[in-house]
């Protein structure tokens, strides 16, 4: 009985957790749109670690790592469209939620490579 329990909870944080990828996934803007957000003025933000900024990230861009974020929303303008992104998409999907609760429009490229 308990490893049937064990199991069911097992199989239902694997789903839950699918489903959080999944739905981050389909929030990512397309590449395409993205450059043309850019293009038309929205900021570039970069939430990798600066070691990762510093060994090469998309041209334009700013660094601002996940980790000092928060602490930087009064170094954004909240007026500015941004368009995140990462190594993997992980950190830009947190970042955007973070900022989207902050009242910033915020767009989710996901990973760099992407670009």
């Amino acid at each position: 009985m308990l490893q049937n329990l064990a199991v069911a909870v097992g199989l239902a944080i694997g789903a839950y957790l699918l489903l959080r990828i999944l739905v981050s996934w389909r929030a990512r803007i397309a590449p395409a749109e993205a450059r043309a957000k850019v293009e038309g003025g929205a900021l570039l933000l970069d939430v990798r670690t600066p070691a990762e900024f510093a060994a090469g990230s998309i041209e334009g861009a700013i660094n601002i790592p996940l980790q000092r974020l928060e602490a930087s929303f009064g170094e954004l303008d909240n007026d500015q469209e941004i368009v995140v992104f990462c190594a993997s998409g992980m950190r830009s999907a947190r970042s955007a939620t973070l900022l989207k609760r902050a009242g910033f429009t915020v767009h989710d490229l996901g990973p760099k490579a992407a670009w």
